[in-house]
């Protein structure tokens, strides 16, 4: 790895020569500026606004801008003439606790290599004092026109240097926390900490870059003459409210359905269940546009012979049989009615015949008795 930065830890009196060389690399993909036009490349060219001319790195130099607008040159020469004694000099101050360091204050992370034969001894000798230790060292350093504020640690068996901001640039949080005051229950806290239990940890060398991979994929098919298929947009349920207790336990399924389908089983075994809040109804309304029931047709014959066909909804169907009967019994009570009149007519015509008879057989009789 090239270095970018030649010089030397102070630790007291000891002196460490090291150099400084980058811990980290940008995978991201880089877009240039094109004229859409025809596709020609955009470029910059530094020009001088007093002579409108443009003019070439060599003659490009450092000014300080005063408050009025007055330029101040400042050469190379000028900053190396400081005073300064990190100029070349990672200087320890202060050997702290890990957890003393605010991650807020985290920036760029640097490997310190050893710089010669010489330097191994020494360079060693400070890697086990941190191992033993489990501490931080912090230190000063300069780097890129600016002193600049460190930490060391180890990192395996090489010493690595995060450079810190300094306190007063970190910002106060006091204007990102929620307004009013929000009441969150034990039931809300008891699904977080299940979500949190079975999401559980991860492999840090798992993780990778959607997006780049998405991006890569997306220049070879152009580059290739390919369609290329743009995806729907997710619904990220901006600007609804959401129900809180539903949305974890949704979450807490998912994530348990999830780790199941990899096999991996979970950290959920010792959870609690979760059970739903609130009950919803089975039956769901038909909603409006929905497609109503079939017709069914039915054709059948009568005895004379004609042909009847009849249509109705299968709603209609079932609920025949019923009227039907109901006509059956209507019609058979009307008969019997009818059969009954008839039966007591009779017997009225019967028993007026029988009293006939039998007042001619008197009269008879009594006319015989008179002679």
């Amino acid at each position: 790895m090239r270095s970018i930065w030649n010089g030397a830890i102070s630790f007291g009196l000891v002196s460490i020569p090291i150099k400084l060389v980058n811990a980290t690399e940008n995978h991201s993909i880089s877009f240039r500026q094109i004229h859409l036009a025809d596709g020609g490349r955009i470029r910059y060219r530094k020009v001088c606004e007093l002579d409108e001319e443009e003019v070439s790195g060599g003659e490009i130099g450092k000014a300080y801008e005063d408050a009025d607008g007055t330029m101040i040159p400042v050469t190379d020469e000028d900053l190396a003439q400081l005073p300064l004694p990190t100029a070349k000099t990672i200087e320890i101050v202060a050997f702290v606790p890990a957890d003393r360091i605010d991650p807020l204050q985290m920036d760029s992370a640097y490997y310190l290599s050893a710089n010669g034969v010489p330097a191994a001894k020494p360079y060693t000798l400070l890697r086990e004092a941190l191992k033993r230790s489990n501490r931080v060292a912090v230190a000063k350093f300069a780097l890129r026109g600016r002193e600049r504020l460190g930490m060391l640690r180890v990192v395996d068996d090489v010493i690595a240097m995060h450079g810190l901001l300094w306190p007063d640039e970190i910002r106060a949080p006091e204007d990102a926390a929620p307004d009013g005051d929000v009441t969150v229950r034990d039931a809300e806290l008891d699904l977080a900490d299940a979500l949190m239990n079975t999401l559980g940890e991860v492999d840090m060398d798992s993780l990778h870059d959607d997006y780049r991979e998405a991006v890569e994929e997306l220049v070879a098919a152009k580059a290739a003459g390919e369609n290329v298929l743009t995806a729907e947009p997710e619904d990220t349920g901006e600007g609804k409210v959401i129900d809180l207790i539903a949305a974890l336990e949704n979450s807490v399924r998912a994530a348990r359905k999830s780790q199941d389908g990899e096999g991996g089983g979970g950290s959920g075994g010792d959870m609690a269940d979760v059970h739903p809040i609130r009950k919803t109804s089975s039956k769901a309304p038909r909603k409006s546009g929905q497609a109503a029931e079939p017709t069914r047709r039915t054709t059948h014959r009568t005895p004379t012979g004609k042909t009847v066909t009849r249509s109705g909804s299968s709603a209609t169907k079932k609920s025949a049989p019923k009227d039907t009967g109901a006509k059956k019994s209507t019609a058979k009570k009307a008969t019997s009615k009818k059969t009954a009149a008839k039966k007591t007519t009779a017997k009225k015509r019967t028993s007026s015949g029988d009293g006939r008879a039998a007042a001619k057989k008197t009269t008879h009789s009594r006319k015989r008795t008179s002679a």
